[in-house]
This record gives C-alpha cells, structure tokens and sequence, in this order.
C-alpha cells in the first residue's frame, strides 16, 4: 500500500519529519503547509515534495495521512479536523495546552475510530526499548530506583518559553512518559523544587529553568528527574533503572556529555550530542515508520492521546508540587 501523507508545520522538527517521511518505503508522496505560506512553499521546493497554500487544502489533497508539529495551540483544531474527514493522525505531543483541552481531544477522538498517535520518540528509541524489555523479563529483579535526566545544553528562545507550557509540559513531560512505559507503572505522588539561576526570561514566564524531581511509582519504587536548561557539557539524555539483581543504563554511549576526572580514564573522542534532534534521529524515522503501519491498518496506534494524558498529569502534579513547596498526589490534579 503507497501513501500519500500531509504534514502541518515547516519549522525545524517539521522540515526534519518531511525528509524522514519521503525516505520511507511505504510513502509515495507527501504534501505540506504552514500557517507561513511562503516557509512551506520554500520547504517543499527544496525537499522536492508538494505544497499546499492552506491546510484546507491539504487535508482535501487526497492524503491517507497527517502528521502534525505545528505550535501546540493549534493541535486541537487540526486533530478534529483530519479525525472528522476519516484521516489518521501523528501529533507531536502534547495532545493540548492543558488537561481540560487534552480531554476534549480525547472525547472527540474517541467517538471515533479513526487512530491519533502521539509523537514520544523515546518509545522508539532502542535503548529504551532494551531496558524495558529488560524490566518486563525479571531480570534486573525488582526495581528500587529510577533516574532520569534531561538536560540541554542551552536554553530555548526567549520568546518561545511563556507559550511551552513551562519546563515540566515542554521538556520533562518525555521523561514522565518514558519511565511509565519502561516500567508498566503508574506515579502515585511527586515532590519538586526548581530554581532559576540563567536568564531573567525564564522567572519572568513564571518558569524554572532547572529541577529536581521526586516520584513515588505505585510499586513504592522511587524515582528521580534531573531537568535543566544550562547543561553545558552537551545534550544529556539518560535513564538507569536500578533493580535487585542488576541495572539497565540508557544514553551511556560515546557521545554522552561526561567527563571523568579519575586519573587515567580516556576521555571519549566523540563530541557531545548537540541536541535531541541528532540524539534521537533514529528513533524519529521509527515513530514514523510505525505511524505508516498504523495508516495502513497493519498495526495497532502505539501510543494514543490518553497515555500522553498520563504525562500530563504528572506534569501538572510537577507545576503544583513547584509553585506550593510540598508532595503532590497524582489524585489531585486527575479529572
């Protein structure tokens, strides 16, 4: 079966999905649009794939798909709008700006049977998937901790952090995510402190540009998030899940950004990664292949809007546990 896909949203990680999705075998043809006619028009003239002056027009282009990674904003509206034309959806996450708009999404889709998957490519990603194999086979025993870290080497522009959602929604919502799925858990409670010692901007958003994150999972193993803006050794992207009989560490590779400083230790000739794009370009063309076998009714949705939910939850617990000093309870910001 040959597709013919959309996509809505030229900027980076946009463009970046356009080249990976006319590399794959199932794709025939793929159209885009932006908001920016001219950027999308430029886009698709240097890919060599078709333009669309509106995404009217691209959804009545005669695709069998659409991926969006357009401003978060504007995901609500174009997942009803492609679910209501029968046409299956990628969405980068999140679902919604907030939980309110993300069960609206739900209750809409799911009145439905057309797939939306939701754009965590850690899931993809083969360490990941290697530890969570791990976990589910026993091996590693029971788990006691967890560590998560997520660090980049610079911040966002200034003027992209008051509409993020803030550090917990924008960035650490990954991390939330992932240890859910390596695990088969549910968090149960969270404790947080941030702080603010880079640009005003951050404070200014009423953000954090650096957090440290306690979570309580609902076997009472513990698990900790190191999030931060400023790292500037490089893009550090890690999870150890610690067990009685043994560990399994993703992101320990050459390109992870430490250094030891034990005599005689050699330093790895291999430069940091500079961000998440190079770090998880495979896992990127993965989630997309998937989501072509989802189009094709090949294969089950691997991650819809409510497990992108269950992120979000926690990540609302995050925002509370910040901004009121004290444990949070993940019944507390369910609805």
């Amino acid at each position: 079966m040959t597709l013919r896909l959309g996509l809505a949203g030229t900027g980076r990680i946009g463009t970046s999905h356009a080249e990976t999705l006319k590399t794959l075998p199932r794709v025939g043809g793929v159209v885009v649009a932006d908001a920016d006619t001219e950027r999308a028009r430029a886009t698709a003239t240097k890919l060599g794939v078709d333009f669309a002056p509106d995404i009217e027009t691209l959804l009545g282009s005669g695709i069998s798909g659409l991926v969006i990674a357009t401003a978060t904003d504007s995901h609500p509206e174009l997942i009803a709008r492609a679910v209501d034309r029968g046409i299956p959806v990628f969405c980068e996450k999140p679902v919604a700006a907030d939980i309110a708009g993300t069960l609206a999404v739900i209750d809409h889709v799911e009145s439905s049977s057309v797939p939306v998957q939701i754009g965590f490519q850690r899931r993809f990603d083969a360490g990941y998937t290697a530890a969570r194999a791990a976990v589910a086979s026993g091996e590693l025993g029971w788990l006691h901790t967890l560590r998560a870290t997520t660090l980049d080497p610079t911040p966002p522009p200034a003027e992209y952090i008051p509409r993020s959602g803030g550090l917990f929604r924008d960035c650490g919502v990954h991390d939330f995510d992932i240890i859910r799925w390596v695990t088969g858990r549910e968090v149960t409670e969270v404790f947080v402190q941030g702080a603010n010692r880079g640009e005003r901007f951050f404070a200014d958003a009423d953000d954090v540009d650096t957090a440290a994150v306690l979570m309580r999972l609902d076997d009472g193993a513990l698990a900790t998030v190191s999030l931060g803006r400023y790292n500037g050794a490089g893009y550090d992207v890690r999870l150890e899940a610690l067990g009685s009989k043994g560990n399994a560490i993703v992101g320990l590779d050459d390109r992870v950004p430490l250094r030891s400083v034990e005599p005689d230790y050699p330093a790895s000739p291999y430069p940091a990664y500079p961000g998440f794009m190079d770090r998880f370009r495979r896992a990127y063309t993965e989630e997309l292949s998937a989501f072509t076998k989802v189009v094709a009714g090949e294969a089950q949705n691997p991650c819809g809007p409510r497990e992108a939910l269950e992120a979000f939850y926690i990540a609302e617990a995050c925002e509370l546990s910040r901004r009121q000093h004290r444990p949070v309870a993940l019944t507390e910001v369910r609805r």
